[in-house]
């Protein structure tokens, strides 16, 4: 059964990384969207954090046929242990994502889950204007 993987900093396409390379084959791109989050700027890469507000994060959904192998490489590149998600540095979980057009899936996402310091808040939601704009 095909899942939905949601994509929101350094994973999304324009970074080509060589870890998102291993799984490219086994994704297909569905749209841009959104989920309920917080976004912040830790320097090398950002960190969403779940929001009970308005706030919403932008990023890129994928779909798969072929999850398990898919979610093991991205848990492994997001330093998520499944079986210590208290000592993970971001914790996979299954939320809703909202495309352009209204329609909306639940997708795994990746929320952050250390301390964010002194990092500041990305207030449009969307790393890659954040980036494009310093």
């Amino acid at each position: 059964m095909a899942e939905h993987v949601f994509f929101y900093g350094t994973l999304m396409s324009p970074f080509n990384r060589p870890g998102r390379q291993r799984v490219n084959p086994k994704l297909q791109y569905v749209g841009r969207g959104t989920i309920k989050a917080a976004l912040f700027d830790l320097g090398i890469y950002p960190a969403a954090i779940p929001a009970t507000d308005q706030s919403v994060v932008w990023g890129e959904v994928y779909e798969t046929e072929e999850p398990a192998p898919v979610l093991s490489a991205l848990d492994e590149i997001e330093g998520y242990r499944p079986s210590e998600p208290d000592r993970s540095l971001y914790t996979r979980v299954l939320t809703e994502v909202t495309l352009e057009d209204g329609r909306s899936h639940p997708a795994w996402a990746y929320f952050y889950n250390a301390p964010l310091g002194q990092a500041r808040r990305i207030e449009s939601g969307d790393y890659l204007e954040h980036l494009n704009a310093k």
